[in-house]
């Protein structure tokens, strides 16, 4: 049997009011102006999550070419979504913060504050001594803007995509059968407990944590491995008080960021990897289904306090609809990642916003 093939984050799920102000929002502030695609739908599989029925949806996947995951906005159509009813606080179970790249933290903590950004902290030094900051967007999610040198491209931009998440667990020592056995982050660069300066002025910031980061040995391998480059998952665990949920009592879908996605190959060999180690498909869908202009076939597991996360096997993704010209995933060697043109070629699929002439966010 072929075995799995985990190719990288493609993108974190984030849960808006608006599809649109949303993505100019990340495309105008963190660089990601490429909509791969644009699916406007009825939401079956994922009902049991919503409320026990289909709802209708927008999502968006928008990415930065200089390399990282992407965001996958969605939006209901047809209710509107639910805020968290208490402010997340820091270790609460779910995705907490996610972590975006920067090439120079300067000149990005200097860009995002004149643009009114939302900034929550100075730069700081983190466990692994790179420098980072905290920021808001306009959903009230956090993000960490940190250093991190794993590149596809520079066009200019001193930000690139995403390169990870934060996720508060109950029991890091747990976790680490999914994150680390599973989905192969086999690295830990720190684990480390107590109070943490750089955190001090973020929610529950000054509580007692067990925090550990994990990245992988080795590269990813296949696809598009080369433009989702290294990342990185920070476990931390609330050694003070007992966490809550982040999406309890709500759907999946509202406000916040409701999962984790791999872009993954052979998703036969990973549904058994999974169930023998615990951690059964609660969704999985058929084997060709149509993502907007996409192709893919996908499902979800959950962590061991309920956090989403998902695997997507693409199996085409378009360029140049008018010309008919799709990259074809299924017929090419998984081990070997798509060659630059291929790749480059998404720059065909960039939005263009007029440039901000307010710097007061919304």
């Amino acid at each position: 049997m072929e075995k799995k093939l985990i190719y990288g984050i493609q993108q974190i799920g984030v849960g808006v009011e608006n599809a649109d102000k949303a993505f100019e929002w990340y495309a105008t502030r963190l660089g990601a102006d490429v909509s791969l695609f644009d699916d406007n739908n009825v939401a079956t599989y994922m009902a049991q999550y919503m409320g026990g029925k289909p709802h209708k949806k927008r999502a968006i996947l928008s990415i930065n070419m200089q390399g990282g995951s992407g965001y996958e906005i969605w939006q209901f159509l047809d209710r509107k979504p639910s805020r968290p009813k208490n402010n997340l606080k820091l270790g609460d179970l779910g995705i907490n913060v996610a972590l975006i790249k920067s090439r120079n933290i300067k000149k990005s903590y200097s860009r995002l504050k004149s643009l009114g950004v939302n900034i929550l902290t100075d730069i700081r030094k983190e466990p692994d001594l790179a420098k980072s900051f905290y920021i808001k967007d306009p959903g009230n999610n956090i993000l960490k803007i940190k250093e991190f040198n794993s590149w596809y491209s520079d066009n200019g931009n001193d930000v690139g995509g995403s390169f990870g998440c934060l996720i508060g667990v109950s029991d890091i020592d747990n976790s680490l059968k999914l994150y680390s056995d599973i989905l192969g982050y086999d690295q830990i660069v720190y684990d480390n407990c107590g109070i943490f300066s750089d955190l001090k002025d973020l929610p529950n910031g000054d509580s007692r944590f067990r925090r550990i980061l994990l990245g992988h040995k080795s590269d990813r391998l296949g696809g598009f491995s080369k433009l989702f480059g290294d990342s990185q998952i920070e476990l931390i665990q609330n050694l003070d008080s007992a966490p809550k949920k982040v999406f309890d009592d709500r759907y999946w879908g509202d406000i916040g960021f409701i999962h984790l996605c791999f872009d993954i190959r052979n998703m036969k060999a990973l549904t058994e990897e999974c169930a023998q180690k615990d951690f059964p498909f609660k969704v999985l869908s058929s084997e060709s289904f149509d993502m907007g202009e996409a192709n893919g076939h996908w499902g979800y597991i959950e962590d061991s306090d309920g956090t989403l996360i998902e695997f997507v096997e693409t199996h085409k993704v378009p360029l140049i609809k008018p010309l008919g010209l799709y990259i074809n995933l299924k017929k090419r060697d998984p081990d070997k990642p798509l060659p630059n043109w291929m790749i480059k070629a998404l720059n065909f699929k960039r939005v263009k916003f007029r440039k901000i002439q307010n710097p007061t966010e919304d």
